[in-house]
C-alpha cells in the first residue's frame, strides 16, 4: 500500500467528529429500562428522591450524548432531554401493556418477572420505544443505533419510525422485520420470521410509505410476509404461516396459506 492510500485514511479520520461509542449510546438505554424495571437489575435505593436523582443524572447523559452526536444541532439538547424524560412515565404505562399482552397471549409465560427477565421480544420492544420516542424529536442516529443493537441482540429489526400501539405481543421473534413506514394499531401480535416490509426499495420512495398498515387485534403467524404502502390488513384478523401478502384484507378474514404435503410410508407399503 503507498502513503497515498494512509493519507486518505488518515484526512478521513480527521473529519468524523469523536462521537461516543455505539457501546456507551446503548449502555445508556439499558440504565434506563433497567431503573424502569428492576426485574432486569435491581439497584439500591434508600428512598424515591435517589431514585430521581438517578433519572436526572440520565437526563444529563443523553444531554451530553446529544451534544456530541451533534444531535439538532439548531435545538437546546438540555431542555430536550429533560422533555424525553418527562414521557418516560407514559412510556413506562405503554410497556406495561406489552408486558401484560406478552403474558396474557404466552401459555408458556410463568410471570410477568420472567417476561421481562428473559424474553427477547420484550427487550426489543423496550428499546424500539425508547428510539421511537428520541425519533419523534427527530433526534438523528441514536434512534438507529438502539434499535439496531437490539436487533443483533434478539434477531427482532423494528425501525424505530416505525408506529406501533400498546398491548404489542412478538412471541419467539427471530427473524421478525418491522419496516420504517409500518403503522401497527393495538392488541397486535406477531411470531417469528414476519416481515411488514416494502414492495420497492428505490431510493427515490424514501419519503413515501413503503410498509403495510396493521389494524388493531390482527395476529400474524411465523413466516408470514406482507408488503406494501397500500397493503391494509383489516382489524380482527388472522394471517396464517407462510401467506406472501401485496395487497389489502377486509376487517374480521381469515388468510392461509394452502399447500399439499404428502407422506408416503415405505415400510406399509411392502
Amino acid at each position: 500500500m503507498n502513503n497515498q492510500f494512509y493519507n486518505q485514511i488518515f484526512h478521513k479520520h480527521q473529519q468524523v467528529e469523536a462521537v461516543p461509542s455505539n457501546k456507551e449510546i446503548t449502555n445508556w438505554a439499558l440504565q434506563v429500562i433497567r431503573l424502569l424495571f428492576p426485574e432486569q437489575q435491581r439497584q439500591d435505593f434508600f428512598d424515591a428522591l435517589q431514585v430521581k436523582e438517578e433519572f436526572d443524572r440520565l437526563q444529563r447523559e443523553l444531554a451530553v450524548i446529544m451534544n456530541a452526536t451533534k444531535a439538532c444541532e439548531d435545538c437546546d439538547k438540555e431542555l430536550l432531554a429533560q422533555e424525553f424524560f418527562d414521557e418516560l412515565p407514559g412510556l413506562y404505562a405503554l410497556l406495561n401493556t406489552d408486558i401484560q399482552a406478552i403474558f396474557n397471549g404466552d401459555p408458556a409465560a410463568c410471570s410477568e418477572f420472567e417476561v421481562i427477565r428473559t424474553y427477547p421480544g420484550f427487550f426489543a420492544i423496550s428499546f424500539y420505544r425508547l428510539a421511537h420516542a428520541l425519533y419523534k424529536y427527530e433526534v438523528p442516529l441514536l434512534p438507529r443505533i438502539l434499535t439496531e443493537w437490539a436487533h443483533s441482540k434478539t434477531g427482532i429489526d423494528i425501525h424505530p419510525a416505525a408506529k406501533i400501539g400498546e398491548y404489542f405481543h412478538i412471541d419467539h421473534g427471530t427473524g421478525i422485520v418491522i419496516g420504517e413506514s409500518c403503522i401497527i394499531g393495538n392488541n397486535v401480535k406477531l411470531y417469528q420470521g414476519v416481515t411488514l416490509g416494502a414492495l420497492s426499495v428505490d431510493k427515490n420512495m424514501a419519503y413515501t410509505k413503503r410498509h403495510p398498515t396493521v389494524e388493531d387485534n390482527v395476529v400474524i403467524y411465523a413466516g408470514a410476509t406482507i408488503l406494501g404502502g397500500e397493503t391494509i390488513i383489516g382489524h380482527d384478523s388472522i394471517i396464517g404461516g407462510n401467506v406472501w401478502l401485496t395487497k389489502s384484507v377486509e376487517p374480521n378474514s381469515t388468510v392461509f396459506h394452502k399447500s399439499a404435503i404428502t407422506v408416503f410410508n415405505k415400510a406399509r407399503v411392502e
